[in-house]
Formats: C-alpha cells, structure tokens, sequence
C-alpha cells in the first residue's frame, strides 16, 4: 500500500471509508428536475433591490453571531411559536447532523430511527456521528406502519425519530393522529423530529403543536420556499432543548450573504407564497397529464415534486436524459421504489418539456 493509503487507512474511520459520497449530478445544459427547487425567481425590481442591499453588507466582518434580526423575522412570519426561538443552520443538513451530534451519547451507542425510504441525510447523519440507524419500512401506499414503528421505539429506545411531513421521496403527509402517538410513545427518552422542507407547498404544520409536545422538534428550510442558493434551514422546540443544540452550532454558521438575502425576501414572503400556489396548481396538472400516459403510476403529493411508477426507471432515466432532462431515478433506492423515478414540478414550460420527453421515452 502507498502512504496516502496507510494514512486513510490509519486515520480515517472505517464506516467513513466505506460510504460513497453524496453525489450531485451534473446539470449544466439540463432542464433541472432533480432537486425540488422553485424555478422562479423574484422578480426583476426586487432583484436589484436585494443587489443593492448584498453590496452593503459588511462582507470585512463575521455576522452578529445571535442572528437576531434575522430570527425575529422567522418568528414573526414563520409561524413559530410566542415564546419559541429557532436555531438557524446551513440549509437542514446542517440542522440534521447538529441534531445527531447532540444525541450522540459516549456511554452507549445511540440510535435514530426513521421510516424508511426517507431522506438520506437521516442515515448518514446518524452514521457520521457514530449513532445506529434503524430504518422501520412504510407499508406498500407509503404510509406508517404504526405498529412496526411503536414496536421499535419500545425496542431501540431511539434518541431521534425523524418523521418528514410530508416525506421525501414518497411525497405523501403521514397521519397527524399517527404522528403525534408516536411522539408521546418516545416519552422523555426521545426526541421527534418533523422535518418540514416542504411545508410551502403542504400548508399543513406541527410547529403550531410545539407548546404540546416537549420532545418535538419542527425543522424547516427556506430552500424549497424559492431560496435554495442561500442555504438556509432553522429549527424550533422547547426553549430548554433548543439551547442544548445550539452548544453544538457552530459559531457564524450563517453567512453574512445569506442572512441579508434571507431578510429581505421574508419581507417579501407574499411573492414567494404566491409562485408556491402555482407550483401546488402545476403539480395537479402534471399529475393528471403524467397519469394518462400508459404504463405510469403517479402517487399524491403534498410537495413540489411527484413520484411515479415506470416499467423501466433505468430505461426511461437514460432516455431522459439523452434528451437533457434530468431527474432522479429512486428504483435502487428502496424494494418500495422499484422503478420509480421523481420529478420536480417546475414552470409549465419545462413541464410540458419533461411530458413530451417522458411520453418519447415510454414509446422508445
């Protein structure tokens, strides 16, 4: 072996070596439908107002560390709580791993449980920060399996439970009544974590629930909202708790770029709500033109994206993208995803795009 392989080998941890990494496809010359962002941007005013207000940040020096301009703004038009702060992060990656990090005990080894298929960064954050996952399979139509999930909370005793609402990649909203059972049955030995990255589109919430539950933890990011360049997640629970995640933050976590563009587009949360209604609208749309092609199978959404069942994903990805349109291929995700592929919904344009290639694809 070379020395940069006995380096690794001595230094690097052996479930690190193990892993891939998170790839990104390349998407330059693409219709980009892979990643469930907005396709529209602000419009052109308010774009070179923003322009305005990011050359006079004081880019010489670190962000005021308490974020609290910025937070206040998030509290005041996110719906959080009186009486609830957040904690602001890298996009909800960061806010994931912050979380495992914290839950992590020394003494024994610490697990995250999640119904599975979920987002990947629930298993690699748990992997990464020597926690165990315990992935509990939704049943066939993708909801919760309610008893396999309570049977595992008595079993595993999990630090973490992470529920997405609605999930990613399925994108259906799991039972309310459901969820809140299961965050009772964690009791004071667990933690529940609703990732809601795609609550713009869902209009549906459990951060109103926070005051009930002192073991919840509702978790969103503005990346799905039109924001996804800057980075953006936070996160809010009980004050006590939410202090305890906050040690681990690091420090400035929040760019000075970030937190000026955040600002001025929460001023502006009525246009983005706006282009989220006409996202919802296409979605239904799409929906209805995808299920009528012969051999797919759409499932119901509550987010910006939509699954849907092919003979072939590997045969129908390739084919899109021979004709630049990029998606993302589930079918080796999970047994649940066989052969299904999803696609964000994007403008009518590249949506009527992705059809005509979709369509090509099927007959090829």
């Amino acid at each position: 072996m070379s020395f940069i392989d006995n380096l690794i080998a001595n230094t690097i941890r052996a479930d690190v070596r193990a892993i891939n990494g998170y790839v990104v496809a390349e998407a330059s010359g693409f219709i980009k439908l892979d990643a469930m962002e907005n396709p529209y941007q602000l419009p052109a005013s308010l774009r070179a107002e923003l322009g305005e207000r990011l050359a006079a940040a004081a880019l010489n020096r670190y962000p005021v560390a308490s974020y609290a301009t910025l937070k206040q703004r998030i509290r005041a038009k996110l719906g959080v709580p009186e009486g609830y702060d957040v904690v602001l992060g890298n996009g909800s990656d960061e806010l994931i791993s912050i979380v495992a990090m914290a839950t992590a005990r020394q003494d024994r080894r610490a697990v995250i449980v999640a119904p599975v298929p979920a987002f990947v960064m629930y298993q690699r954050s748990a992997k990464f920060a020597g926690m165990d996952f315990v992935g509990v399979p939704l049943l066939p139509d993708f909801t919760l399996d309610q008893p396999a999930l309570l049977a595992a909370i008595r079993e595993h005793k999990p630090a973490v439970l992470f529920l997405s609402y609605p999930n990613n990649p399925t994108g259906n909203l799991y039972d309310a009544a459901d969820m809140a059972e299961l965050i009772d049955a964690l009791g004071d030995t667990g933690i529940a974590v609703v990732d809601e990255a795609y609550e713009p589109f869902a209009r549906t919430s459990f951060m109103g629930h926070l005051p009930e539950f002192e073991n919840l933890v509702v978790m969103r990011t503005l990346s799905k909202l039109g924001l996804a360049g800057i980075r953006l997640g936070y996160m809010s629970a009980a004050p006590a708790l939410l202090a305890q995640f906050d040690k681990v933050r690091p420090p400035y976590n929040v760019n000075v770029l970030t937190q000026v563009a955040a600002e001025f587009a929460l001023d502006q949360l009525d246009v983005l709500d706006a282009q989220a209604a006409d996202i919802n609208a296409a979605r239904a749309t799409l929906a209805a033109d995808m299920a009528a092609l012969p051999g797919v199978e759409v499932f119901p959404s509550a987010a910006n994206f939509l699954l849907f069942r092919v003979p072939d994903s590997d045969a129908a990805c390739a084919k899109l993208a021979a004709d630049k349109v990029l998606v993302k291929n589930m079918g080796k995700m999970d047994a649940l995803l066989a052969n299904c592929i999803r696609v964000t919904v994007s403008t009518p344009e590249e949506n009527s795009a992705f059809l005509t290639a979709l369509t090509a694809a099927l007959n090829k």
